[in-house]
């Protein structure tokens, strides 16, 4: 087991080297196009630094292990807000801005909402079991397109200073499929040694991916929102883990499950759910206050990831 272990270690270390490489390669690819400090952000930042999810997640249901796609995406929704922002929170007191409070915040509400829907059958209908098809993967797909057109129209109403180029498109292109591949080869390791850790351990594939595997691919979020926040950039790093969060439901669930096929057999339960779904409403609330996220309300956050994640990992 210890080799798996450290093979784990390994695998964490490339996948999160292996991204924050793709950010860079990608922001400056971003930038050789002119494209604003802004859309950079809200796009690449927050969609890059969810690439570990998104190649552990296609590794997974190529694997046919659902219980660490399903956990991993959860787990990281759910550790981006109460532990990330919590952190941040203590670094400093985070402003949020008004459009995010008003519409990117209800935004991620409403997708979050609807992949709890989606996925809880036996709501509806108790003869049946929990399934994620195919179809309900079209249907975050569609919903995340609406996100994106909202942020293109966004941004087209703005006018920003552009980001000066940091390398040539070339070196940038290098960069991007360079860091790629780093990432396709450390989701490997973590999908296959983190199972292993759960065969040997006699434990569910649920409780790993919902620590270890979230945790891990998490790390990037927590890096890149700490820094910021230290950095006075508080919307950067409520950004990132609001589009995180939006990217993690569309895309890294969303498109491995249009193209490979739905999930049928899962252990997630409700209790993940309706975490799930009571942080992004905790964070919503905590934001529509006063537009701010004080130490206080980071103590809360803080206090709610404790108490679920040991109630996940005693029982």
């Amino acid at each position: 087991m210890w080799i798996d272990i450290v093979l784990l270690i390994v695998g964490f270390v490339i996948l999160i080297k292996g991204a924050d490489i793709f950010v860079d390669g990608a922001s400056s690819f971003a930038q050789n196009f002119h494209l604003s400090k802004m859309l950079i952000g809200l796009t690449i930042v927050s969609f890059g630094t969810s690439a570990p999810e998104f190649a552990v997640s296609i590794q997974s249901l190529m694997s046919g292990k659902g219980d660490i796609l399903l956990g991993n995406v959860i787990g990281s929704n759910i550790l981006n807000i109460l532990l990330i922002l919590g952190i941040s929170s203590f670094v400093h007191t985070l402003s949020v801005k008004n459009n995010t409070v008003k519409k990117e915040l209800p935004i991620t509400v409403l997708m979050t909402t609807l992949f709890i829907v989606l996925i809880s059958d036996r709501v509806f209908d108790t003869s049946t079991k929990n399934t994620f098809t195919r179809t309900d993967g079209i249907v975050l797909l569609l919903f995340f397109l609406v996100f994106v057109y909202y942020l293109v129209t966004m941004m087209r109403n703005k006018t920003e200073e552009i980001a000066e180029k940091k390398w040539s498109i070339s070196k940038s292109i290098l960069y991007t499929l360079f860091g790629i591949g780093c990432i396709v080869l450390g989701s490997n390791l973590v999908v296959e040694h983190a199972s292993s850790i759960a065969e040997y351990l006699h434990v569910s594939e649920r409780l790993i991916s919902l620590t270890i595997v979230a945790l891990g691919t998490s790390l990037p979020e927590l890096v890149t929102s700490v820094v910021a926040t230290k950095k006075g950039e508080y919307d950067i790093a409520i950004g990132n883990v609001v589009g995180s969060n939006i990217f993690n439901i569309g895309i890294v669930i969303g498109l491995p499950v249009v193209l490979f096929g739905g999930i049928h057999n899962f252990t997630i339960g409700n209790l993940d759910l309706i975490m799930l779904f009571l942080s992004i409403l905790l964070l919503l609330i905590c934001s529509w206050n006063d537009q701010k996220i004080t130490k206080k309300e980071g103590s809360i956050m803080l206090l709610l990831f404790i108490l679920y994640y040991s109630y996940i990992i005693i029982h």
